[in-house]
């Protein structure tokens, strides 16, 4: 039951990042979360009101036609409330992987953390 509901959680992440419908942004996200990578040898650390506002400000992958590839890698419980997710995705025509630290918060899922690395190119 726990692994499913994470299951349905993660397409409503999906959903996000290739819709950017800012309504299940806000559902999926903790406020406080905080996303982390390391991109050129730089340590980005970017609050939520960051990223929303990028995400706001562009077109969304589905409007502009990218095909969507989404696949869950991993899910490790830590215990009924908190979990680690790997996943793997096509975020306009890059591949990522995410880390996604989720805690369970008023008995809905939320992301509290996340840690993304671009893996390629979608055409390679």
């Amino acid at each position: 039951m726990m692994m499913n509901g994470i299951q349905e959680f993660l397409a409503s992440y999906f959903d996000v990042l290739q819709t950017q419908d800012l309504s299940l942004f806000d559902q999926v996200f903790h406020k406080d979360c905080v996303l982390y990578a390391q991109q050129d040898g730089k340590t980005i650390v970017r609050p939520l009101p960051e990223y929303r506002r990028m995400v706001e400000g562009r077109e969304s992958p589905q409007s502009r036609g990218f095909p969507r590839q989404d696949e869950i890698l991993m899910i490790d419980l830590l215990s009924p409330e908190m979990a680690l997710v790997k996943v793997r995705l096509q975020l306009f025509d890059s591949i990522m992987a995410d880390y996604l630290n989720l805690m369970k918060i008023d008995g809905q899922w939320r992301i509290v953390a996340k840690h993304f690395h671009r893996v390629g190119d979608a055409a390679a």
